[in-house]
């Protein structure tokens, strides 16, 4: 930890220096791969939608020793040939889910036979699927509604090309969460909604962190004309770097835990829905805050005329070091003269002549 820590005060004191903008074309390629892989398991696999969404009938058993295997068993001695997901939920109840039936009185008598048990202690529940497009409806509603909320409130508290920059971003992460959500296979579920429009909270947390250091950094370049744009919001990518990272951590290890130790080890089936999206979210949401949403406001405002002046009077000059207090860096003046005035000493009076 102390090692970390010293690489943290390097980076922010700009002594380590991390070439985030400069470099960005990389992670562009590099999300544009996970893009068209996304893409590609969409159109290929699409998404396994659960019951909630797309309707059926559910059968919950409760009795001890139960097993997802006979379970299988019982459906398919019922004659039921259509997509089936059998889930055990604890140690003495197991559910099984099937396309919409007409009849239930087959596959109860089938699993009454299998695990011997009454009929009538077999809890059914027939969905439609008129629930769930309506659930889908909201969801959507209130995804549109988010980003419209959070466009709007970037571009009042820091600057509409931050809110632009912010939203790429969030869709960046939704979409290869998404895609990865379809490669795996796992069920769409309300839980699955939920952490989707979580990881979009997380994501812009992340993002509005690094923006508003950015926007210290960037507060007075154009007046003094020490840096550029994109130096600037370099140094506070990296001064930023080791707080990402730790709150990052702290976030996906808990997730992580639910995921491979309660829904993998464990057989928690109903918490692997939740937790892959956040999963997935957290770490694509802390990747794209450095490596795709400050590139792109960087890109953005270098357009400027402004920007494109202070990067002329930088480069005619030469770029000064990076530090972390940039009141302390030289001022690069649009003179002719190519030494700059902050190491100009005073200059010598006039000598007087005898009277």
């Amino acid at each position: 930890m102390s090692r970390l820590s010293g690489i943290g005060g390097r980076l922010y004191r700009g002594d380590t220096s991390i070439d985030f903008i400069g470099k960005r074309r990389r992670w562009y390629a590099f999300s544009g791969l996970l893009i068209l892989a996304s893409a590609i398991s969409l159109g290929v696999q699409g998404l396994h939608l659960g019951i909630e969404f797309k309707g059926g009938s559910e059968f919950t058993i409760t009795k001890p020793g139960v097993t997802i295997a006979d379970a299988r068993a019982a459906v398919v001695t019922a004659g039921i040939t259509g997509e089936t997901v059998v889930q055990k939920i604890g140690s003495n109840k197991v559910r099984i889910q099937t396309g919409a039936l007409t009849s239930f009185d087959t596959v109860k008598t089938s699993l009454a036979s299998t695990f011997g048990v009454n009929i009538d202690n077999i809890d059914t529940q027939l969905i439609g699927p008129s629930w769930g497009k309506e659930i889908t409806h909201k969801a959507l509603y209130g995804l549109f509604g988010f980003l419209f909320v959070v466009m709007l409130y970037l571009a009042l508290a820091f600057e509409p090309k931050m809110a632009i920059a912010a939203v790429v971003a969030v869709i960046h992460d939704v979409f290869i969460t998404v895609g990865i959500y379809a490669l795996v296979g796992f069920d769409v579920t309300p839980a699955t909604v939920i952490g989707f429009l979580t990881i979009l909270g997380y994501s812009l947390y992340d993002t509005v962190v690094v923006f508003d250091k950015v926007r210290e950094n960037t507060r007075t370049i154009t007046s003094t004309g020490r840096i550029t744009y994109s130096t600037a919001a370099n140094l506070a990518v990296n001064q930023t770097l080791v707080r990402s990272f730790n709150t990052s951590l702290i976030a996906l290890l808990p997730v992580a835990s639910i995921l491979f130790v309660g829904a993998g080890l464990l057989g928690a089936g109903t918490l692997k829905d939740l937790s892959l999206a956040l999963f997935v979210g957290l770490a694509t949401g802390t990747y794209s805050s450095i490596f795709i949403a400050t590139p792109i406001l960087a890109a953005l405002r270098e357009r400027e005329p402004a920007m494109k002046a202070l990067a002329k009077r930088v480069a005619q000059h030469g770029s000064a070091p990076l530090v972390t207090d940039l009141k302390s860096a030289p001022v690069v003046t649009g003179g002719s003269s190519s030494k700059t005035n902050w190491a100009r000493g005073p200059r010598n009076q006039p000598k007087r002549k005898g009277r």
